[in-house]
């Protein structure tokens, strides 16, 4: 069920640190380790959040050899994309409301 997959998308991007793991996956593949490296933590320690973005879809793990590689994994992203874009609209008519009214007070002043 996408509502599912949506709130383990937007719970495992809640967390800066997955994030940031995720946005040094868009450069491209990473081992554990190296996902690990910026932020000064363990392998284990790092193995964890790893978990949590393989468990949301956003990733995907192969092992090589003893070395597991980290890719991307899009489609998540974009579902959770779509989602927010629906309030896109809600919010451009709320500052749209608030231009005109502001413009309006401006023009009363002048």
């Amino acid at each position: 069920m996408v509502e599912n997959r949506l709130d383990a998308t937007f719970q495992a991007l809640s967390d800066p640190t997955r994030r940031g793991m995720l946005a040094s996956l868009a450069l491209g593949d990473k081992s554990i380790g190296e996902l690990a490296e910026p932020f000064a933590m363990s392998f284990a320690g790092a193995s964890k959040h790893v978990k949590v973005l393989e468990g949301a879809g956003l990733i995907a793990r192969r092992k090589v050899g003893r070395t597991h590689v980290i890719s991307i994994e899009a489609k998540p992203l974009e579902e959770a994309e779509r989602w927010l874009r629906q309030w896109e609209k809600f919010w451009t008519m709320r500052l749209d409301r608030l231009q005109a009214l502001v413009e309006g007070d401006k023009g009363k002043a002048e």
